[in-house]
């Protein structure tokens, strides 16, 4: 790695001889006490970018934990009830970040996660994304920016959920404490962000959420992916339709997420009543 490497300068040089307003630190000692560190789990199979990357971190004021390959979290699932964050890597040994994360909601943990590859092709963001990832981060960007993407990432769970109480909505039952949707008593199987999307929908039954309310809680406010001013409706038209297709795999008749082009999408329910002159309202689409 190039000597004049800010990351390198990092772990070699204490933070109090650093004089770059990149990397001040972010609780000077002259304001007040910083709250509870954010805890981070990294899986990182470099050992020398894993330290390079947890030094900076915890410089940041995280709390970071790391692992070497996506066994070894999966042989320590107890500490992620402690945890805020998973950072993981694309390319690991034996199991690829992508293949790991379905295998952490498999076991339970639901968790935020994160990818910071060196692998920033749209293909593979269009997967991470899919997968139920919150963020796709390029290594090449830095410390820097992944520490900012984490305090984002680490606050919006709690800023998109007001109480932890279930929700029931016909057959619907949302159990927010654990981030799972049941359909007929059924676990519908979907992904954190995919729940996310369900339980804003349910939340405001029969009322129109808007393409862009949808996609900032996906990923945050002000995220921007795809292509043009509004690139964003296609992803989430292409989020909707893996929603429903999961419910439909369980119930064929499944009809509770509508869509208007022009208003967005919304949760039916049962006590929508179907507005006069305006049929298109209430007709599912594909899109």
């Amino acid at each position: 790695m190039p000597k004049g490497n800010p990351s390198v300068s990092l772990v070699t040089l204490a933070p109090r001889a650093m004089t770059s307003p990149i990397f001040e630190p972010v609780n000077p000692t002259n304001q007040e006490p910083k709250t509870d560190p954010i805890r981070i789990l990294l899986v990182e199979d470099d050992d020398d970018y894993r330290e390079i990357v947890s030094s900076e971190l915890s410089w940041h004021g995280f709390d970071v934990r790391s692992f070497a390959d996506g066994d070894s979290l999966l042989g320590s699932l107890d500490i992620t009830a402690d945890a805020d964050v998973i950072v993981l890597d694309w390319r690991l040994p034996n199991i690829s970040g992508i293949d790991l994360l379905p295998q952490l909601r498999e076991r339970g943990v639901n968790l935020p996660v994160v990818f910071l590859t060196s692998h920033p092709e749209p293909v593979y963001e269009k997967l991470a994304f899919e997968r139920g990832a919150l963020d796709f981060i390029d290594k090449a960007r830095g410390v820097e920016i992944l520490a900012r993407r984490l305090r984002l990432v680490a606050a919006k769970p709690a800023a998109n959920r007001e109480a932890n109480k279930d929700i029931v909505c016909g057959k619907l039952v949302l159990r927010r404490n654990i981030y799972r949707a049941l359909w007929n008593e059924v676990d519908v199987g979907l992904t954190v962000s995919e729940y996310d999307i369900v339980d804003l929908l349910a939340s405001n039954v029969g009322r129109y959420q808007a393409y862009r309310a949808i996609y900032d809680l996906q990923y945050y406010e002000g995220f921007v992916a795809g292509q043009g001013n509004h690139g964003y409706r296609t992803n989430v038209r292409s989020s909707i339709k893996r929603i429903r297709k999961k419910f439909c795999k369980l119930d064929p008749t499944f009809a509770e997420i509508q869509n208007s082009t022009a208003l967005g999408y919304r949760w039916r329910g049962l006590t929508v009543p179907a507005e006069r002159g305006m049929p298109w309202l209430l007709t599912p689409r594909s899109s």
